[in-house]
């Protein structure tokens, strides 16, 4: 099962200079620390005396730090029976190639929310970045305001009929800009979790794929190329 925050941002102006305020070489590479393209990460580039923040730039400085936790109150005869804390495995939610190339094992996080205005979560300094897998999944923009996040997994089997009880810890400021947040659990398949808009998506352009060939076909046979047609060209 799979438990994915469930968020809305509306930006408007100011959403194209969020979604490119990072700095990709310095996340694989420590000698790309204060790299000249860091400058793109202000107003989180550069910490006091011009130090470089690693990770810089606004989508590392919002990492979203709301924590959750499960229990389940298993259904047994006779009523409800107690109530089981269920343990969220939070490694292995990001992709294999984040973890090998995109960020390095020898960079690790430096300046990182040390100013005077706190965005969100922060990081263990004793890691590296290839182990921070929830600032992975967070840096992996999304294209559309309303998105989804994978926070982690519980691999425990849940039955018909138990409840599931979920305590957050609401930590994220999402009011200052009109965002909601939810949590979401889903089932997740070898293809991952439920996407209905990816599956519309691809319906509608293998349909008009479909047409767009029937067509074509429809001109090639009504209307053919004559010799006359292939001299004129």
């Amino acid at each position: 099962m799979q438990i994915q925050n469930l968020s809305e941002f509306k930006f408007e102006v100011a959403g194209f200079r969020y979604a490119t305020s990072f700095n990709i070489a310095q996340l694989s590479d420590p000698k790309e620390e204060a790299n000249a393209d860091i400058k793109d990460c202000k107003p989180e580039a550069y910490a006091a005396k011009g130090i470089p923040v690693v990770p810089c730039g606004l989508v590392a400085w919002s990492l979203f730090n709301d924590t959750y936790s499960f229990a389940r109150r298993p259904r047994r005869a006779g009523g409800i029976g107690g109530v089981e804390a269920l343990r969220v495995i939070k490694s292995g939610i990001s992709w294999r190639s984040e973890r090998e190339r995109l960020f390095g094992k020898h960079v690790y996080p430096k300046n990182f929310q040390n100013g005077s205005l706190v965005g969100g979560g922060r990081l263990d300094p004793r890691k590296p970045l290839s182990e921070q897998e929830e600032l992975m999944v967070w840096m992996r923009t999304a294209a559309m305001p309303r998105f989804r996040k994978l926070y982690g997994r519980v691999e425990a089997d849940l039955d018909a009929g138990e409840t599931v009880a979920v305590a957050v810890r609401n930590s994220y400021n999402s009011y200052s800009f009109e965002g909601g947040k939810a949590v979401v659990l889903s089932t997740a398949g070898p293809l991952g979790g439920r996407n209905a808009f990816l599956g519309r998506a691809y319906l509608v352009t293998g349909m008009a794929c479909l047409v767009l060939a029937l067509l074509l076909t429809l001109v090639c046979l009504f209307f053919p190329m004559t010799e006359e047609h292939l001299r004129l060209r």
